[in-house]
């Protein structure tokens, strides 16, 4: 069935796959399963095409977001309407939670990077059960300090990491084995990598470059990693001894 907006509702059962998914993340962690399922029926499912925006910069807040399948950024336009990356955001992470307590206006846009299945928890929902249920408030509150670790993460990258170095970390990030060779697929596009990583789309370019020095090609929208060790332990490296990968 298809509500408002043209967001479809929520009338048939989430996937096993997609219940264990909510069960793992910090917003839903801490419920037993009768008050998952008590939560889910005020929930709406939400599809979006690549391209589609969830939200613009400036709009009132009325939900916040679980990504259930594909990728979205969320990001903020200046003056001059440059684009600057705030975040990027996968499948099991949440969204825009602290944003409905401010019960004001988005202060970022979303936009959908690829097709994307969401869970869209309206203001009134998540609001209410956070009234009722203790365990949930306490839930919407790991959530929003994880986001807060987040962003201290990126502000230490870009402070403590060279160019080459943050992209390294990007790549052993998606690394599938612990150790050994892999081949990865680039979950989106280059320029979008570059923003993410707080860098232009030709100093990634020159970082790729850099990063052959310890074994990893880039091709199109894969990478290829001879060894994920010498891959994390160049992203880990002190600046003071790798400076010359700027």
């Amino acid at each position: 069935m298809v509500g408002v907006d043209g967001i479809a509702i929520l009338t048939t059962p989430l996937a096993d796959s997609e219940l264990v998914l909510l069960r793992s993340t910090a917003l839903f962690g801490g419920l037993n399963d009768d008050q998952l399922s008590s939560l889910l029926k005020a929930m709406n499912i939400q599809q979006a095409r690549a391209g589609e925006l969830l939200f613009m910069q400036g709009d009132k807040v009325d939900a916040c977001f679980i990504l259930l399948d594909g990728w979205v950024k969320l990001y903020r336009l200046n003056q001059n309407g440059d684009e600057a990356v705030v975040n990027v955001f996968c499948r099991g992470e949440s969204f825009a939670e602290a944003a409905v307590f401010s019960m004001g206006r988005y202060p970022v846009a979303a936009e959908a990077v690829t097709d994307a299945r969401l869970l869209r928890i309206s203001c009134s929902t998540l609001l209410q059960n956070v009234r009722d249920n203790p365990q949930f408030a306490l839930s919407m509150l790991a959530s929003t300090s994880k986001h807060l670790q987040g962003l201290v993460r990126q502000i230490e990258q870009l402070k403590t990491y060279t160019g080459a170095q943050r992209v390294a970390r990007f790549l052993a990030s998606l690394c599938p084995v612990p150790e050994g060779s892999c081949t990865i697929g680039l979950p989106y596009d280059k320029a979008l990598i570059a923003g993410r990583l707080g860098m232009k789309p030709e100093s990634l370019s020159r970082a790729f470059a850099r990063l052959r020095n310890v074994g990893v090609r880039v091709e199109q929208s894969a990478a290829a990693i001879a060894s994920v060790e010498r891959l994390r332990d160049y992203a880990n490296e002190d600046r003071s001894e790798n400076k010359m990968s700027n």
